[in-house]
């Protein structure tokens, strides 16, 4: 029931900043965790991180922490990907999702709920 619309992309160059929004709409957001996840041409669906709904516990992969940061506003419905020294590696459509699972989850097949996406291009 509950629809997950990400915004907040677009082009920035190498070492720059974005960030990213992912907005709850139609129900309160109900689900335990929301992860982001980023897809590459000619590449899977890969884990960015994650953030409890309850908590605002954080989980991070290897490749971005440090440099990226999530953070959530639970009166709004909305969560936030602040990406930060941005590498060309970082270009990808880049996804939010819920999951019901208790523990924080990596794996995309533990989030039932996606979004549509949004393109992150980062050139130089």
């Amino acid at each position: 029931q509950v629809q997950l619309v990400e915004s907040g992309g677009g082009l920035v160059q190498a070492g720059g900043s974005l960030r990213l929004s992912c907005a709850a709409s139609g129900r309160t957001f109900s689900g335990y965790a929301l992860g982001w996840f980023r897809q590459a041409p000619g590449k899977e669906r890969e884990f960015v991180g994650t953030v409890t709904w309850y908590s605002g516990f954080t989980y991070y992969a290897e490749s971005v922490k440090g440099r990226f940061t999530i953070s959530r506003d639970n009166t709004k419905n909305t969560v936030y990907l602040q990406m930060n020294n941005l590498k060309l590696e970082d270009t990808a459509v880049y996804y939010c999702a819920t999951t019901p699972r208790v523990g924080v989850s990596k794996s995309d097949r533990d989030y039932p709920n996606w979004g549509q996406g949004t393109q992150v291009t980062v050139s130089s």
